[in-house]
């Protein structure tokens, strides 16, 4: 494993931070999570512009022909700025339909999302919240030449804005619940979808989703009829090691806000970076913030490579969805009363870290992978 960055791969490092700060600044991203699209369609289009959401894809469907890794590195960036929108929805979307999808799907679905002209989000869980295959009872019962989709999904990400949600349904009724799973291209404007927000402490765009009777071609199946589980997993994989990446740089950008704060904000005299207390709070962010991000490195390599494992990523994710939320708290108790107002910018990182521990699996969800894996 080589994790020294190339020459391109560090320019697009610096690329990606400089453009999120310049085009998304804070007071953007509280007036974008408080509006009703949630992201810059201004944004959208520049990002597009610089080739973004198709970093991965093969130049073939419009992409620039990168690797899932150089996607990563922009992720990171977006979570050090905190960049609302769909993207993170979209390219791994785009990561599932090109890892199954027909050539037909392919060439339909990707060069769209490559030029900016597609959002795309993935519709799985339900009711129970769980990440689990026998939880899966939205149905899809066959009717001539289409699938009739039925049932609610709960928290599906960017839902609103969405052009074409990836619907994991339930086709068939097996003793093995990953059995009978079905994956359905459905385009949000289908008769039959309702779409209601959730609000969330992260206000980042989720949506209670519903369908009734609405009717999808057979043609749309994303991979084979009652075997999508397994598509299901490979892109909880993906989505959660990418996700360790957004935190990554969330922990960094809280690190280094507060570090400044602290050196500037005064008490009895003296900056309050020069009492015992706070120096061990910031080394032990220090701390945590480097260890996530040799995690997110090193698994998103494993996964850009194909060798990246089950236990991998619970692991990864486990750590980070810790990690994160502690380096923010931390960040808001050396910040004072101010760190926990809107105003201020490290409540954005803290209401963040709390939201994305449940996004693609939770802690205990990441232990009990990592139990099954050592056999428990």
């Amino acid at each position: 494993m080589n994790l020294d960055f190339t020459e391109e791969q560090k320019m697009l490092r610096t690329m990606a931070r400089d453009f999120l700060s310049t085009e998304c600044p804070k007071s953007l991203v509280r007036q974008l999570e408080e509006s009703d699209l949630g992201y810059s369609p201004e944004i959208w289009k520049k990002m597009a512009g610089l080739g973004w959401q198709g970093i991965m894809l093969p130049e073939d469907y419009g992409g620039t022909g990168m690797t899932f890794f150089d996607l990563v590195l922009v992720i990171e960036e977006m979570g050090h700025n905190i960049l609302p929108g769909p993207f993170f929805s979209t390219v791994i979307c785009a990561a599932t339909i090109l890892e199954a999808g027909t050539e037909e799907q392919k060439r339909e679905f990707l060069p769209k999302v490559s030029a900016g002209e597609m959002i795309l989000t993935l519709a799985l869980t339900e009711p129970s919240a769980s990440w689990q295959p026998q939880h899966i009872s939205v149905r899809a019962a066959a009717s001539g030449e289409n699938y009739v989709i039925n049932g609610t999904k709960l928290f599906v990400p960017d839902a609103h804005v969405a052009n074409y949600l990836l619907v994991v349904t339930r086709t068939k009724k097996s003793a093995k619940p990953e059995e009978g799973i079905t994956i359905f291209l459905v385009d949000a404007g289908s008769p039959g979808i309702q779409c209601e927000p959730q609000l969330t402490m992260g206000l980042d765009n989720k949506s209670e989703v519903v369908f009734e009777n609405v009717a999808v071609p057979r043609k749309n199946i994303l991979g084979k009829l009652n075997q999508g589980w397994t598509i299901v997993q490979s892109t909880l994989m993906k989505a959660a090691a990418a996700k360790v990446a957004e935190m990554s740089g969330g922990c960094q950008a809280s690190l280094e806000m507060t570090a400044d704060y602290v050196k500037e904000r005064e008490a009895y005299g003296h900056p309050i970076g020069g009492f015992q207390a706070i120096q061990h709070y910031l080394a032990d962010m220090w701390g945590y913030t480097d260890r996530t991000k040799s995690i997110a490195w090193e698994v998103n390599w494993k996964v850009s490579a194909g060798m990246a494992t089950a236990l991998d990523v619970a692991i990864a994710k486990a750590w980070a969805n810790e990690a994160y939320k502690w380096v923010t708290e931390r960040a808001v108790q050396c910040h004072g009363a101010i760190g926990t107002t809107r105003d201020h910018d490290i409540g954005l990182y803290y209401r963040r870290a709390k939201v994305a521990e449940l996004d693609y699996g939770d802690t205990d969800y990441q232990k009990e992978i990592v139990a099954g894996e050592l056999g428990f």
